[in-house]
């Protein structure tokens, strides 16, 4: 399976479920939606940032040369675009024929606008995740390669010392 294709329909569940408890809440206590919106779009932000996150990680310390790199963020718009179509056809489905309190729009409004929403709230946030992680395994191969510096090595002959 394509590592974007997991990462889409594994996003797509994330999405869905919780789509699905927020509709539940927004039912059982329609005071407080604005938290509860919150909370959800929250919790699909985290995902995507630590998923991405440790994919830059891992393709970091897999690829020490930046120039190496794997494109990451292909990977991820790949899964975003699955996941806000998937994701929207899924809740216009539950909400037509499941649920009630989940959402009124038509197929092509889920599918176009929610889609886009979901494609983003999945990209961007990875996409940032990424960047951390590697920003993270390059600043300690640095920290790593600090004896390389010979402006300060022991070893450096006396008379090209800066004084």
């Amino acid at each position: 399976m394509s590592s974007w294709l997991l990462r889409g329909l594994a996003m797509t569940a994330v999405h869905v479920i919780a789509r699905v408890l927020l509709g539940v809440a927004v039912v059982n206590a329609p005071l407080h939606s604005t938290v509860w919106k919150t909370i959800a779009i929250a919790a699909v932000v985290l995902i995507a940032v630590i998923w991405g996150g440790i994919d830059g990680t891992a393709d970091a310390r897999a690829n020490p040369d930046p120039d190496d790199y794997e494109d990451l963020t292909v990977r991820w718009l790949q899964a975003g675009l699955l996941a806000g179509v998937l994701a929207g056809i899924i809740g216009w489905a539950l909400g037509r024929f499941v649920f009630a309190g989940i959402g009124e729009a038509n197929l092509f409004v889920e599918v176009i606008a929610g889609g886009s929403f979901t494609a983003l709230l999945i990209f961007a946030p990875a996409f940032v995740g990424a960047a951390i992680g590697r920003w993270l395994v390059r600043r300690d191969q640095r920290k790593a390669d600090a004896d390389d510096d010979w402006s300060v090595h022991p070893d450096r002959d006396g008379e090209h010392v800066a004084g």
